[in-house]
């Protein structure tokens, strides 16, 4: 439908045929708060209908009263919760809640005031306030009715930061731009939800999953639903989270898996709202002031990331795809005699009878003796990746067992749809990840690949489901979302429960609220360009800020423009590319064509150096992997992070913190040159070991391809291991070194790196 720049149509959908009977009701001020015995508070709220040519209220409907829960948990979480007539799933039972121990519910007391309550905790602290006074006027003019007095709150999630639902988005009674607490009731029911909270005029947002978008959010309205995204130059996103920071200094997660319309300052530039299509409404108001404070205690609700195995952070070296043992072997071989360091080689769709159709079996023509090959490659230092995706074909052995269990879902219109799957096979059903049993069976499928030697699975796919079939114990519209959580944690957990805790990695590209649980992530089909290599990070860095920790990416991109199978990537990108992936916490290098190194001649010998570097950073690299499971912070951190109150920080997505140390500035133009901006505080070029202090703007700064842009944090210590290796099981971690950052560090090439590194 064409946009409308209207509340009622843009966020309400009044527009569409099937809304001609929806009545919108708005939840007016509260009318009583009161205590519960399990120490959460009770507001009364009544609902108004309105009329439906222009929002005022229409009196031939009676009130209905609703009752919104609010709890507290320790100091900085506050949870309203409230229902127009659906069950909530609960906490126990809710796949995407994993709460921290450490984490507890709080008392809260009523104090009744004369402009309403007072939602107070056991340290008397205000949690939240709600107000039942109107707004006195001064009475001169009858030419507009008295305007309607909307629910009226303010969230203290700290005790601190005042967030308030907005009560008062109207230019005259009846024009409304957005309601503090509403819903919309279709054929009867309750079928969406709406709320509003109050918008500085200079805040801004980040998050919301893997969004392909300049850093501040401000001024965007995005639809939280799960799609292949066919790329990363478009508003579509793999992963979609709904959660976000602000430059206020709290945090929002709306805990759903239904599809949500998310309008950050937009629809109503006062405004953050949204349009939830569910009839029950859960938010936690999460407070901290920092950032990372705010997504760490987003991770005490949703879970903290897994320790991955010290190999993942090794170099991963694929394409789409390898098709037999002797292939892979071919490459392995060459990248061990032209000393190229690499822990991975990944089989993508082609080590089935048939390409893309996934029946987790080696074919025995291309794999011969499926386990001797892998035990060959482990003693070369290789673990193995191989593909698969949650559908099954109906022209494998599979099909009818799956069928007749009710392990998968029947498609009916799914194939319709556009997606990433490139192969002629026709998939004819979804796994149900609500059945227990088919979570089992998939399993064992999986299982059967380790007892093979499989190391990893790539979980591709997950982000769309048939959403006209039957599922074991989940309606369509509420699973679309939060399957690709039941999906990898099945995948997950049959690979640490073989693996044991510590060793287990998936590779995974769809994503919602928990994903960040079972790392690895990656950034999906990006293209082999520079514009593609600038979404990809802008993806990376919203996607930390949501709470994931590890993420990855194709490296030099997935595909050609505009021959998507046979444009190769030009050699400056496939530098480009590869100096941005040394610094994210895992390097995978995978493509529509050839990505082995040897195969770009003029550029080879440049990423050998890079590679090695890689492999001395690994220390650091699994010393900071170990904060990201334990805090809020992601490995690829965005500069808001760490200054927050660097208006500048807000808008530049182009930079990047690696782990604690390392600001890496990525070139991302053929010219070789950029502005780089380092904020507040003291760095150490890490080139020239020159001392620079900040906050300071660097213009029009040139770098042959060799190098890009890093600086690091003076007084910081790197743990290096500065001896050349093929892969990790070589790193005697125990034979680390440190790198000092401050005035004795006199350059990258006469430190301990510039002995084995020629940079």
């Amino acid at each position: 439908m064409k946009q409308k720049n209207s509340f009622k149509y843009d966020m309400l959908d009044f527009d569409l045929p099937e809304a001609k009977n929806d009545i919108l009701w708005i939840a007016e001020m509260a009318e009583e708060v009161y205590e519960q015995s399990d120490g959460s508070v009770i507001i009364k709220i009544p609902f108004q209908a309105q009329k439906k040519e222009v929002f005022v209220p229409d009196n031939s409907k009676e009130k209905k009263y609703y009752y919104m829960e609010v709890k507290a948990y320790d100091d900085a979480i506050v949870r309203c919760s409230i229902s127009f007539g659906g069950k909530f799933m609960e906490d126990n039972n809710n796949p995407m809640i994993e709460w921290a121990p450490s984490l507890k519910q709080e008392k809260l007391y009523v104090i009744k005031n004369k402009n309403g309550w007072d939602i107070v905790d056991d340290n008397k602290v205000v949690r939240m306030k709600v107000n039942n006074i109107k707004k006195p006027v001064r009475k001169w003019s009858n030419l507009h009715p008295e305007p309607q007095y909307f629910f009226n709150a303010k969230i203290f999630p700290d005790g601190i930061i005042a967030v308030s639902f907005l009560a008062n988005d109207t230019f005259t009674p009846g024009i409304v731009e957005s309601v503090s607490l509403g819903y919309v009731e279709h054929d009867g029911k309750a079928d969406r939800c709406v709320f509003a909270l109050h918008s500085e005029y200079n805040e801004k947002f980040a998050g919301t999953g893997e969004r392909f978008a300049p850093m501040n959010l401000a001024g965007k309205t995005i639809i939280l639903e799960n799609n292949d995204a066919l790329g990363v130059n478009n508003r579509r996103a793999y992963k979609n989270v709904p959660f976000y920071i602000s430059s206020k200094g709290y945090g929002l997660l709306i805990m759903t898996s239904a599809h949500v319309r998310l309008s950050l300052a937009d629809i109503s530039t006062r405004a953050v709202q949204a349009l939830i299509e569910d009839d029950v409404l859960d938010l936690f108001f999460i407070g901290g002031g920092e950032p990372e404070r705010i997504i760490y205690n987003y991770r005490r609700i949703t879970g903290f990331p897994r320790k991955v195995p010290a190999w993942s952070y090794g170099i991963w070296m694929s394409r789409m795809s390898y098709f037999s043992a002797e292939e892979t072997l071919d490459v392995a071989k060459k990248l061990r005699e032209n000393g190229f360091p690499c822990d991975v080689i990944h089989l993508d769709t082609g080590w089935f009878k048939k390409d893309w159709q996934c029946d987790w079996e080696f074919d025995e023509e291309r794999f011969p003796n499926p386990q001797e090959y892998i035990k060959n490659m482990h003693k070369m230092g290789f673990k193995i990746s191989v593909w698969q995706l949650p559908q099954v074909a109906a022209e494998t052995k599979h099909y009818n067992v799956a069928i007749e269990n009710k392990f998968i879902s029947r498609i009916t219109k799914m194939s319709e749809e556009s997606t990433s799957n490139f192969g002629d096979v026709e998939y004819r059903g979804v796994i149900d990840f609500t059945n227990p049993k088919a979570v089992k069976w998939y399993q064992n499928l999986l299982k059967n690949l380790f007892d093979l030697g499989v190391d990893v699975i790539k979980t591709d796919f997950g982000e769309n489901i048939d959403m006209n079939a039957e599922y074991f114990s989940m309606e369509p519209k509420k699973l679309h979302n939060i399957y690709s959580l039941l999906y990898q944690k099945a995948a997950f957990e049959i690979t640490e429960e073989v693996k044991g805790k510590g060793q287990a990695i998936i590779w995974a590209r769809a994503g919602w609220i928990g994903c960040q649980r079972y790392p690895v992530h990656w950034g999906g089909d990006s293209s082999s360009t520079w514009d593609g290599l600038a979404a990809t990070i802008r993806g990376g860095l919203h996607l930390g800020v949501s709470g994931f920790g590890f993420w990855s990416h194709d490296v030099p991109g997935f595909h050609g423009l505009p021959d998507f199978m046979n444009n190769w990537p030009d050699d400056d990108i496939y530098v480009r590319w590869t100096q941005v992936a040394v610094f994210t916490s895992h390097i995978r290098y995978h493509g529509t064509s050839p990505r082995e190194p040897y195969n770009y001649p003029n550029v080879s010998d440049i990423i050998r150096e890079w590679w090695k570097l890689r492999y001395a950073l690994i220390p650091y690299f699994v010393e900071q992997g170990e904060k990201v499971t334990k805090t809020g912070y992601p490995f690829i951190r965005a500069l808001l992070i760490h200054h927050p109150d660097d208006e500048y920080c807000w808008y530049i997505d182009d930079e990047f913190y690696c782990g604690d140390i390392f600001l890496v500035a990525p070139i991302i133009n053929s010219a070789g040159k950029r502005n780089i901006y380092l904020p507040k505080g003291n760095w150490i070029d890490f080139w020239s070991g020159e001392f620079i202090k900040g906050p300071i703007l660097l213009k029009d700064v040139y770098f042959p391809l060799e190098r890009i842009p890093i600086y690091c944090v003076a007084g910081s210590e790197l743990k290096v291991y500065p001896y050349v290796v093929q892969h990790t099981g070589e790193i005697e971690f125990d034979k680390t070194k440190i790198i000092v950052f401050d005035h004795t560090y006199r350059g990258f090439s006469k430190s301990i790196l510039g002995k084995i590194i020629n940079l």
